[in-house]
């Protein structure tokens, strides 16, 4: 990683106003030169979204990157944290590494999920304050929102009620980072942000079954069914539920327009801003993987949360991002790269792969 001088404050170029009218014309051009000469911390940037967003940064002009990884650093450790700190001396921190899965290994993992993400989070933070990190973007999760908040879930929701209790670790872990944020802005002036990504997918996603999400399971399921010659796949739930899907290039873009642009204390969700019902969905993925057979839901398994949809004006009045991946267009490019990267990724899944938080 290339040295520079000592970290100093993030650069908000003139003109860069927060006006609800702000032309946002000129703004691929000005987070260039906002955040290509800053020395850039992404953690989880190997990982399914910080692989995009390492290179969302590169294509914008940033060079000075560092993208720590578990088997250097353990990001649960302070000590491990801080001897990071010391030898990337960031100005800008991204957190996104996290421990993650699907419904089934939340519901196997719930004390670890909890533990490593709020741990994790929390002395990120803390340490970057202590060395003087000049911004500090925390990526939470939709998983924090209240089970029963009212649809679409805006962010001034997210305190409503509890989250859907088989997220609810990883979810409420999550959430610490932003009253960690709120409160350390409050009493120190450091300058941390708080965003809300939706349900990702899109290349790079993780097929595994034992920590996949719903739509690279189905992918999964499809594919599998067609090449064996089956003539039927089990779905957990009942179909009923709805969920929004981002697509992963769509949800890099979100996070370095937020990274150049926003300097708020309220938290942004970052979506597309429709739903899908689960049983839909399927109908969708069984037809673009060419399968023909017969669904069977298994009602003795959870649907999750009822519903997820967000409200994601804010995001486009702050700071630009409106979401352009059509869903239909998104779930046939990931399944052309899992269907191409398929045998790679399956052998590397079967050996170990990498670290679910992709730390």
């Amino acid at each position: 990683m290339t040295s520079g001088p000592g970290a100093g404050g993030f650069t908000q170029l003139p003109g860069m106003t927060k006006d609800r009218d702000a032309d946002f014309g000129s703004l691929e051009e000005r987070i260039m030169i906002a955040l290509s000469e800053k020395r850039i911390v992404v953690t989880g940037g190997s990982g399914f979204l910080g692989s995009h967003v390492v290179e969302r940064l590169r294509a914008q002009g940033c060079r000075k990157l560092f993208v720590p990884r578990s088997a250097q650093y353990n990001l649960c450790r302070q000590s491990e944290i801080a001897r990071m700190l010391e030898e990337a001396r960031p100005e800008v921190i991204i957190h996104l590494a996290a421990v993650v899965g699907g419904i089934g290994a939340n519901r196997e993992n719930p004390g670890r999920f909890y533990y490593e993400n709020l741990i994790m989070g929390a002395e990120l933070m803390e340490q970057a304050r202590r060395a003087g990190v000049a911004k500090f973007v925390a990526v939470g999760t939709v998983c924090a929102y209240p089970k029963f908040a009212a649809v679409p879930f805006r962010e001034d929701d997210l305190w409503s009620g509890y989250p859907e209790e088989t997220n609810a670790p990883y979810g409420l872990a999550k959430k610490m980072l932003l009253v960690q944020a709120q409160a350390y802005r409050q009493q120190y002036g450091f300058n941390a942000i708080y965003l809300l990504p939706v349900n990702l997918y899109g290349p790079r996603d993780s097929f595994d079954p034992a920590k996949s999400h719903v739509i690279p399971a189905l992918i999964k399921k499809c594919v599998d069914a067609v090449d064996r010659g089956a003539d039927e796949i089990e779905v957990w739930g009942t179909g009923a539920a709805s969920r929004e899907f981002l697509y992963v290039e769509d949800c890099a873009e979100a996070i370095t327009l937020a990274s150049a642009r926003y300097d708020g204390a309220d938290p942004i969700n970052l979506g597309a801003g429709s739903e899908i019902k689960i049983r839909d969905l399927v109908g969708l993925i069984a037809d673009l993987c060419g399968f023909k057979g017969r669904i069977v839901w298994n009602a003795d398994k959870p649907d999750g949360q009822p519903r997820r949809c967000l409200e994601v004006t804010r995001a486009e009045r702050e700071f630009g991002f409106k979401a352009t991946t059509e869903f239909r267009d998104g779930l046939s490019r990931t399944i052309d790269w899992y269907q191409a990267a398929r045998q790679s990724v399956e052998s590397e899944e079967h050996a170990g792969g990498q670290a679910a938080a992709g730390r």
